[in-house]
């Protein structure tokens, strides 16, 4: 699928915050890190639950349940227990309105 998908105006995302969306039944996360939008997909590579809910420090959400961290901007895994990526999906603004999409299987 590489539809892009609005997540919602830019204006009601302001630095700090996130949006969660559907892409076609996957779950992914928008953030808006100093001004620039970042997108991850919402899951957690160590056990598969949901990222969102976690703390965000900086440019990185901490794991609700394990506490492992990903970088919003890259969605590397950067501590235990979670040691794969989750994926990193392109993210734009266009006229005024945050869009994704989930182009791993073009």
């Amino acid at each position: 699928m590489s539809d892009w998908i609005p997540v919602a105006p830019a204006k009601e995302i302001p630095p700090g915050a996130h949006r969660i969306v559907d892409a076609d039944g996957t779950a992914i996360a928008v953030f808006n890190i100093d001004g620039n939008f970042h997108a991850i997909e919402d899951v957690c590579t160590h056990d598969g639950g949901r990222l969102t809910g976690g703390v965000v420090d900086g440019d990185q959400i901490v794991c609700p349940r394990h506490g492992a961290r990903f970088c919003v901007r890259t969605g590397a895994a950067l501590t235990a227990p979670a040691y794969e990526p989750t994926a990193c999906l392109p993210v734009r603004v266009e006229q005024g309105t945050v869009q994704v999409r989930d182009d791993r299987w073009d």
